[in-house]
């Protein structure tokens, strides 16, 4: 079977500006990179980091680099965007999710500090008189989404935590995330402006060309107000002089005219202040709540769309402060403490996220942080989601468009982790002053280190640029392997920037895979996951056994054929992972003939595969394992005291019902 070919471009947009920012051309964009010097890629776990380019990166974890090239790549990554946060620690998870936090602020910050300097409009805020000035804006124009907007670098993010286990005793945990996202984003940017926006925002639109015009006065907006005010003078004066004008006080007619003039346009201006103040006093979150609590309500079709209509209003607000701010804001939701939820609890918030919270033009980045091997059983436990979620794995992938799994604990996290075990409250306190110290002398050495980073940038934009452009290339084998699904292309098109920036941390571009090489590992990853974890899964356990000279250089075909009966003999456990897997036909041909990757390959690029579920990989090691284990007790029950019973032709009592064969040995279900 030949492999199929890709359908379209490697991006699932088209938009230019889409584009750049997966290939990570973003000029702005000026980060700590690759370097020339550094340790081979001989490491099996994730000991990455040995050696920096600048001064203060020498002190930098293997957890920090993962997180460094996350945040990176999230500052170009097209949203709305969906990051499965992989690891199997709940504290580990908490740690790495505030530092992905730290280094999104310092990139943001970087970032602004060099628009400045190139001499861009400095970004404003609504505070003080900025706040007068936004009111303005909300009243009297309509905000243009136009190429200079799309072109800006600078970028801010809101951060909002939600964990579900404080929302697990509601009966709508997806309410709880809505709700959260609403009340955050009103905090943020306080009560009046969204109350404003409510009754007189208007939502942005593209631009007809390329003008530079950001705003359009409403036209129809200021001639209501002008009519009324006119209307309302003459109300007024007509009032007055029926009032004060000796000869006009006795007709009675010019009295009720004024008074009726008046009262009708004045209504209009005073209905529109109590919408203002009803929309002030009573949030979004208030009204869902009502939805919610409304079982009349909640029968209804239309409860879905009010509760979607809410959160459009906030997307369209967000686009608004956007333009006024002259920044791209992105709001970064980590979802945490799902796996401590019902099973139905955990599949209601993954539809919210799917359903009501991905629209085509939310500047929202979901991070989802849970531990794979508890979050699928729940989804496959679960009784609303039959028929969807038979396969949590299959389910779990298709929601995630940005898997990240982290590896093993490196040794430098290591060691900070035991530091921070032994440390009392105080010094843990401590701990935090002297990291903001830190990050301000970082701050001031920033102009020092400048010309060190946009070198070893430069060098990571160009090794995606080339990654990319193998993916582009139709004549080029990789290219042949892209699937044809949109959200797989979007998958690969994220990870692939992650990737390389990872094996530029780990070495340098002499000393590791090439981009094109990087891209098809990628491919492989997401293609064949079940396969290619069970080929790892073995490499692992021959390494631990030092295997024989000449290993390195086996093919992970060959390995993989080696295996193949052990594969199939733990196919019912392993159902659902292998449900991941595409064509087999083509799995045979990427490695047997496309890209024969060997071990040496695969040891290096373990630690940098980031799109590989690792929870799969560890449930093989369990069950190889266990089968091990079950063949040496088969060989120690099959002693010298067993030969007299065999010979005098002992029958084989049946096994306890309930049990199953493996090997010639009984094991238990």
């Amino acid at each position: 079977m030949e492999p199929e070919g890709p359908a379209g471009c490697c991006s699932p947009t088209g938009s230019c500006d889409e584009s750049r920012a997966c290939l990570g051309c973003d000029e702005g964009c000026r980060g700590e990179g690759c370097h020339g010097g550094g340790h081979p890629c001989a490491l099996w776990d994730s000991d990455v980091v040995e050696g920096e380019a600048t001064e203060h990166e020498g002190t930098l974890t293997e957890d920090d680099v993962y997180c460094r090239c996350l945040s990176r790549t999230l500052c170009h990554t097209a949203t709305p965007v969906t990051v499965g946060f992989y690891a199997p620690c709940s504290h580990r998870l908490y740690s790495l999710l505030d530092k992905v936090t730290g280094f999104m602020r310092e990139e943001a910050a970087r970032r602004e500090e060099r628009e400045l300097q190139r001499g861009q409009a400095k970004p404003r805020s609504a505070e003080g008189w900025g706040l007068l000035l936004l009111l303005w804006y909300l009243a009297f124009y309509k905000p243009v989404i136009t190429e200079l907007h799309l072109r800006r670098k600078n970028i801010g993010f809101i951060f909002i935590r939600f964990s579900a286990w404080q929302y697990a005793g509601c009966d709508k945990l997806w309410a709880g995330l809505v709700t959260t996202l609403c009340s955050s984003v009103r905090h943020h940017f306080g009560a009046l402006p969204l109350s404003v926006y409510h009754v007189m925002g208007a939502r942005p639109r593209f631009a007809s060309g390329f003008s530079q015009k950001e705003w359009v006065l409403k036209r129809d907006a200021c001639l209501k107000l002008w009519g009324l005010l006119v209307v309302l003078g003459a109300g007024l004066g007509v009032l007055l002089a029926a009032l004060l004008v000796p000869g006009l006080k006795e007709h009675r007619a010019l009295k009720v005219v004024g008074s009726t003039v008046t009262s009708l346009s004045g209504s209009g201006l005073v209905l529109g202040a109590l919408s203002v103040l009803k929309n002030l006093l009573v949030s979004e979150k208030q009204k869902i709540e009502r939805l919610t609590n409304s079982e009349k309500f909640t029968s209804q079709l239309g409860f879905m769309s009010k509760v979607r209509g809410e959160v459009e209003v906030l997307i369209g607000f967000l686009t608004f402060m956007e333009i006024f701010e002259r920044r791209r804001l992105r709001v970064v939701l980590e979802i945490t403490s799902l796996d401590l939820c019902y099973p139905e609890k955990v599949a209601g918030v993954l539809n919210a996220m799917n359903t009501l919270l991905s629209d085509a033009n939310a500047p929202f980045i979901f991070v989802l942080a849970v531990d794979p091997s508890v979050i699928v059983p729940c989804l496959e436990q679960t009784g609303c989601m039959k028929g969807l979620a038979d396969n949590g794995y299959l389910y779990l992938s298709r929601t995630v468009t940005l898997p990240f799994s982290i590896p093993r604990m490196g040794s430098r996290s290591r060691l900070q982790c035991l530091e921070a075990a032994v440390q009392t409250r105080e010094d843990l306190m401590y701990r935090v002053i002297t990291g903001n110290v830190e990050r301000r002398r970082r701050a001031k050495g920033r102009a020092a280190a400048a010309p060190r980073r946009e070198v070893a940038e430069e060098e990571a934009v160009r090794c995606i640029h080339e990654a990319f452009r193998c993916l582009h290339d139709g004549a080029d084998l990789l290219a042949r392997y892209l699937p044809s699904n949109g959200a797989q292309l979007r998958r690969i098109v994220n990870t692939v920037p992650v990737t390389l920036r990872l094996l530029l941390h780990r070495g340098g571009r002499p000393r590791g895979p090439a981009p094109r090489a990087a891209a098809a590992w990628v491919v492989l990853a997401d293609r064949w996951p079940c396969r290619l974890s069970w080929v790892l899964q073995c490499l692992e356990d021959a390494w631990q056994a030092r295997p024989p000279p000449g290993f390195e250089e086996r093919s992970l075909w060959d390995v993989f054929r080696q295996h193949l009966a052990e594969l199939c003999a733990l196919r019912q456990p392993l159902h659902n992972a292998l449900g991941l897997d595409e064509d087999p036909e083509l799995f045979e041909a990427f490695l047997a003939r496309d890209f024969p990757f060997t071990a040496r390959d695969a040891r290096a690029l373990l630690p940098v595969t980031v799109n590989l579920d690792h929870s799969i990989r560890h449930k093989m090691g369990l069950l190889r394992g266990l089968d091990r284990l079950a063949k040496e007790a088969a060989a120690a029950a099959k002693g010298p005291f067993l030969l007299p019973m065999a010979e005098a032709g002992a029958t084989e009592e049946k096994p306890p019902r309930g049990t199953r064969r493996l090997q010639g040995t009984e094991v238990p279900p």
